[in-house]
């Protein structure tokens, strides 16, 4: 019962209100993290992405889905790499009609409204999945917080409600809108759009992150991470894998739900670091696992962003390629938007990785 009342008051309190740079003072010691060198490299990256986006105001990546531990797709306009790359734009403080870029963000912006469907809302093009419904219904939101651009709400909502209405029985999202099954990467991904429109106003039902939390919770593996899907067994134990990428996703989704220090979070964070070694650069999981590590650590701050944010900055750094780019098997676009995303984490830009 007292598990049941904490829960509840984290979710209500990470719900409450938006999150703001201005309501905290600046963590100078974070701030001088991000080096003269890193925003050489970040100056690099978003150049290269900015002259590659389309002129409809997408990005071209390979467009598919994993399997084990290999991508297979093919070259289209992509839904979440626009969302992304959008997003590193905006990391660096461009908005649409503010910034070197807000051009290119605003156009970013414009493509993703035209593939919100009208019959259900689902962000959708080339035959994507929730994951890039997800990234671009968090892109959207935040973009609709800080400019309250008219035409993005009725759209958002849309997006919102169908993430809503496809959580399965178990509390999770799985690749289709559709409330059957659910596994814990996908779900951290539509926690994160709800947690993000919510704090730009747009109307979430407490019943969903509740159910949600309640899922994520079930992934939990004690002293150990997160599995990629919950307990099935009655005994709760779990037979699903444990990795760096889950634990990272694990402890953001708790995060975004508002249990910042619950045992699944400490557990999480202690471990994490010892999964490090599974992540292989060039691989999908590598930029997708710092996307989330990276945020995991920034919120637990301390020692272990300290431990953790240099020593990633500078391998990032060192993999840049001398036009600017970076790589890896999902493609050049979706590595330089998560790199640069990455790199930027101290910079709090998005309000979404707001502590």
């Amino acid at each position: 019962m007292r598990k049941a009342i904490l829960v509840a008051a984290g979710v209500i309190t990470a719900l409450a209100a938006p999150s703001g740079a201005q309501d905290r003072p600046v963590d100078v010691a974070r701030t001088n993290e991000f080096t003269a060198n890193t925003r050489e490299a970040v100056d690099r990256g978003l150049a290269w992405l900015a002259a590659r986006q389309n002129p409809n105001g997408s990005w071209t990546n390979r467009v598919g889905y994993k399997l084990y531990e290999d991508y297979f797709g093919e070259e289209n306009e992509s839904v979440d790499v626009t969302a992304i790359s959008c997003m590193a734009l905006v990391s660096a403080g461009n908005v649409p009609g503010r910034g070197k870029y807000g051009k290119n963000v605003a156009l970013g912006v414009a493509w993703l409204l035209t593939k919100v469907r009208d019959e259900d809302g689902y962000i959708t093009h080339a035959g994507s999945r929730m994951y890039s419904h997800a990234f671009a219904t968090l892109f959207l939101a935040e973009i609709y917080g800080m400019t309250r651009q008219a035409d993005i709400k009725p759209k958002l909502k849309r997006a919102v409600d169908l993430i809503v209405n496809s959580q399965n029985r178990e509390g999770g999202w799985r690749y289709q809108p559709i409330p059957v099954d659910a596994d814990l990467s996908v779900t951290v991904s539509t926690v994160q759009a709800l947690r993000a429109a919510r704090n730009a106003g747009i109307a979430v039902p407490l019943d969903t992150i509740q159910r949600a939390l309640r899922y994520i919770i079930r992934c939990a593996v004690p002293r150990r991470g997160f599995s990629y899907q919950a307990a099935t067994y009655d005994n709760g134990m779990n037979d699903t894998r444990v990795s760096f990428a889950l634990t990272a996703c694990g402890v953001v989704a708790m995060c975004s739900a508002g249990m910042y220090d619950s045992r699944e979070v400490r557990d999480g964070l202690n471990v994490l670091p010892q999964y490090k070694h599974s992540l292989i650069p060039g691989k999908l999981h590598y930029y997708y696992g710092h996307y989330y590590a990276s945020q995991a650590m920034y919120l637990a701050g301390g020692e272990k962003w300290s431990l953790y944010y240099p020593a990633v900055r500078d391998e990032i750094i060192g993999r840049q390629e001398p036009d600017g780019h970076w790589e890896d098997d999902v493609g050049k676009a979706y590595a330089t938007a998560m790199a640069c995303v990455v790199l930027q984490m101290p910079c709090e830009y998005l309000p979404i990785f707001q502590k």
